[in-house]
């Protein structure tokens, strides 16, 4: 009898032992530690960039299944690309045999960090990001990595939180670059010698890629402006005066109605650094109202509208960023994840106030009148709104 009790306590303690050590082995049980040392790595690893060293491949997991539920939370649905986004993405992971639960938050932030908290309890393994607020999602995100989640963004950087694996982006700064190079010109192209009477616009001040557009544009503008080839009428020049709040077409063409009418009474204006299209198709509106001659303006995001005049010559250019080379670089990611091959090598890194957070970096594309065929060769539905 003695020696059946021993041998029962014996079994217990192994059945126990091997119940602790099933637990251990999957992501979702060994969050803390292996997220930590995930975080750890991603540090050491990007720290390495700004000495031009490529940053290593996260140490490799066990993955998950396959047909595995991927989320994706992106800001809104207000302009093209995001509903293009909401589109590629449904499309794509489901062909990739992904289960996906894609959803847009209405510009609202506390509708978005429910959005995410619903996908973590709905088991998702990675979840896309497009922030609305950079700075606001630092909690759930936190929560979506005690469940094991990994946390990709999208389109935009997420600040203020290690609880972010990398970015996909086409680079903010250098977008920035080459809308402001547009600008300079564009203004050589169609309005003659200087000086030359410029407004300024930037982005929605919760988006962290509006002030690196804006930066990017300013590297390569005040240079002109320090020389005198460019005069800023209104003095505005700061991103803080210029910034649209929420990108928001209606408060864009708001202000340049206001600019106009305070400063070009008795002068026209040559030319308008906008941020995106719509911004930019709103400065035309109100210049022709106004009664001024066509502005040399950017723009952002290859709207199709915006495709059209380009093509008319009443917006000068816009920057192509193609929603579908984003959604494959995010699907590669999540691939990469489920093979459990970890985060894929990249040598580009961003400090976002808490950790270095690999970026994955696609280059923009100026689009102007001059190669817009080229540009969209392989796009049918943009090449169909090129009608002469």
């Amino acid at each position: 009898m003695q020696k059946r009790k021993i041998m029962a306590m014996m079994l217990s303690v192994v059945l126990a032992t091997t119940t602790l050590v099933g637990c251990g082995s999957g992501r979702e049980g060994s969050t803390n530690t292996s997220d930590e040392k995930k975080t750890e790595a991603t540090t050491q690893d990007t720290a390495s960039d700004s000495e031009g060293e490529a940053t290593e491949t996260a140490t490799a997991t066990e993955g998950f299944e396959e047909g595995a539920t991927i989320g994706v939370s992106l800001p809104w649905l207000g302009t093209q690309n995001w509903k293009e986004a909401e589109t590629m993405f449904t499309e794509e992971l489901e062909k990739a045999g992904y289960k996906a639960i894609v959803q847009a938050a209405d510009q609202k932030v506390p509708q978005q960090q429910q959005q995410i908290e619903s996908m973590i309890e709905n088991g998702a393994k990675v979840i896309v990001v497009g922030p609305i607020d950079g700075t606001q999602l630092g909690s759930v995100l936190e929560k979506a990595k005690d469940a094991g989640v990994y946390v990709i963004g999208y389109d935009r950087l997420i600040e203020n939180t290690a609880a972010v694996d990398g970015v996909v982006q086409f680079g903010s700064v250098r977008t920035g670059e080459l809308q402001g190079q547009a600008l300079l010109d564009g203004l050589k192209a169609e309005k003659g010698d200087g000086p030359y009477n410029v407004e300024l616009f930037g982005g929605g001040p919760a988006d962290p890629n509006a002030p690196n557009f804006f930066k990017g544009a300013m590297s390569v503008l005040q240079p002109e402006i320090d020389a005198g080839n460019i005069v800023i009428v209104s003095g505005q020049t700061e991103f803080t005066q210029c910034a649209t709040e929420d990108w928001d077409n209606a408060k864009a063409q708001k202000r340049m109605d206001s600019l106009l009418a305070g400063n070009y009474s008795d002068k026209e204006i040559d030319g308008v650094l906008s941020p995106n299209d719509g911004i930019a198709r709103a400065i035309v509106t109100a210049c022709e109202d106004a009664g001024q001659p066509n502005p040399v303006v950017t723009g952002l995001d290859a709207e199709n509208e915006s495709v059209e005049w380009v093509w008319q010559g009443k917006q000068y250019c816009t920057v192509a960023k193609p929603t579908q080379d984003l959604v494959a670089k995010s699907i590669e990611i999540i691939n990469s994840l489920q093979k459990g091959e970890g985060m894929p090598a990249t040598d580009v890194a961003t400090d976002n106030g808490k950790i270095e957070v690999p970026i994955y970096e696609l280059d923009p594309t100026v689009v102007k009148k001059d190669n817009i065929k080229e540009v969209f060769a392989n796009d049918p539905d943009r090449m169909a709104l090129l009608k002469d």
